[in-house]
């Protein structure tokens, strides 16, 4: 019988927990009475741009009564185990970021995943998102999505990433800077046409919020004749269903299938699922053409 990791994971020695804290994206009024709360009363907060954190607290007239740590990307590495020795020591520590969730494509997961494995206690306070807000007024299907993060900078590295994602038919949601805008849409057209669905929507929540909603040849025109600056959320529709074609289209990839040993009726059975044809039909045509 197979261990079950919920027993074999080290237990909680004390009542110290992580909370993360979802902070304003842009709109100060967005703060939870949750996450005011926490600021005023926890024991450590953990702040990846103290600078920022002391900008936020003061518009919301919070006092920081607990230590205060920077910690970011470039000292995750050092500064987490002695994070989680202030948690298991009994501490409540609260993770805030420079904008929205910690640990969706800002630093926290590195101080989740050594708390899960010491044992100890996370839990969130939910907030702002920039990924969902973005996806909410993108026009574009919200029933499935996935979310890429920052492109790869190169050209190579990017077109790599993007030729991944060629046949996704999730929307797709992704963070770009301002000035990177221009050539990650013209990578956008390169793969996916000119007349794939796009979003771009910038400064979310803010007072200059704009979401231009278009095709990746639209929004491409726009970015070349206008300066575009502020937080950037791009929103890609997912690739088109594929006609399911004709029985015969799909023989070969039966008879490949049964090169590599399986059997003719399984093989038939698992393209037929797969490209949304009859098995019936599909069966007839591999022997029709034999």
């Amino acid at each position: 019988m197979a261990a079950d990791p919920a027993a074999a994971a080290p237990v909680a020695t004390g009542p110290g927990r992580i909370v993360l804290a979802a902070t304003p994206i842009g709109n100060t009024g967005d703060a939870s009475a949750r996450l005011i709360e926490l600021l005023g009363t926890a024991d450590i907060v953990a702040a990846e741009d103290t600078r920022r954190l002391h900008r936020l607290v003061q518009s919301l007239g919070v006092t920081v009564a607990g230590r205060v740590i920077s910690y970011h990307e470039h000292n995750e590495a050092t500064k987490t185990a002695e994070l989680l020795e202030h948690v298991r020591s009994g501490k409540t520590l609260v993770m805030v970021t420079d904008a929205g969730m910690p640990s969706v494509s800002d630093p926290g997961f590195r101080l989740v995943e050594g708390a899960v494995a010491a044992g100890l206690t996370v839990t969130a306070v939910p907030g702002p998102s920039a990924v969902l807000t973005a996806l909410a007024l993108s026009g574009l299907p919200t029933d499935r999505f996935c979310f890429e993060g920052f492109l790869p900078r190169k050209a190579g590295e990017r077109a790599s990433r993007l030729a991944d994602l060629s046949a996704e038919r999730r929307t797709m949601v992704f963070f770009e800077a301002p000035h990177r805008l221009e050539s990650m849409l013209r990578a956008l057209r390169e793969r996916f046409g000119a007349e794939r669905r796009i979003a771009v929507c910038r400064e979310l929540t803010k007072t200059y919020e704009e979401v231009i909603r278009g095709t990746v040849g639209e929004l491409l025109l726009w970015a070349e004749g206008n300066e575009v600056r502020g937080e950037i959320a791009v929103v890609l529709g997912g690739a088109p269903e594929q006609a399911p074609g004709t029985p015969e289209d799909h023989v070969a990839a039966v008879n490949e299938l049964v090169a590599q040993g399986i059997r003719l009726k399984e093989a038939v059975a698992a393209v037929a699922e797969d490209v949304r044809v009859s098995k019936r039909e599909l069966y007839s045509a591999v022997l029709a053409a034999r």
